[in-house]
């Protein structure tokens, strides 16, 4: 007799990172260890103002379901995150407040803009509308789209986690990157 329960078999295992393999050990180096585990535990800070967020609230649920690529846990706080989805349109006087929300979050953090809204200002090309949201804090990820549908939304969050894997642990000490958080006035 069978059992009764139906194991997945189609499991996927992450790559494991290059290195040196023998008989109960792997090295490699520090920096892809690090990058794998970074990869696979983004912490999601949702700052959902129209449409967009109503996409992003279908990316979160069942059939679509982020939390197969390690963003299970939705984080409100943005000391406890590490990866901020802006998605919608953003006002002028709401820019220092997404700004105040950028800073609060922990080094290394990241930022996805979903939607045209939040990467070019959309189709408010208006005084009070801030036409992009890379005038008050950096990008990472642009994600097209009027609104964008959740693939798009995955396809951005896979895209991040490929930059999150690859990146050196020592870039944030960069002068590259020293230089540009002074483009943004940010220490």
């Amino acid at each position: 007799m069978g059992r009764p329960v139906q194991y997945n078999t189609k499991i996927k295992m992450v790559e494991i990172p290059e290195g040196y393999s023998g008989a109960g050990f792997h090295a490699t180096s520090f920096d892809k260890v690090v990058g794998l585990a970074r990869k696979n535990s983004l912490w999601p800070l949702p700052f959902a103002t129209s449409c967009c967020g109503i996409e992003f609230m279908a990316t979160m649920g069942s059939n679509y379901d982020l939390g197969r690529f390690g963003a299970e846990r939705m984080g409100f706080t943005p000391r406890q995150c590490d990866m901020l989805l802006v998605a919608g349109t953003i006002a002028k006087k709401m820019g220092p407040i997404l700004r105040q929300v950028y800073l609060q979050m922990a080094e290394p953090r990241w930022v996805i803009a979903i939607g045209a809204c939040a990467s070019s200002g959309g189709i408010f090309d208006s005084y009070p509308v801030l036409q992009g949201i890379d005038q008050v804090i950096p990008v990472d990820v642009y994600v097209p789209g009027c609104p964008p549908r959740p693939e798009g939304i995955l396809d951005g969050i896979l895209k991040l986690q490929d930059l999150v894997q690859n990146e050196s642990l020592r870039r944030r000490n960069s002068d590259q990157y020293k230089a540009l958080m002074d483009s943004y006035a940010i220490q």
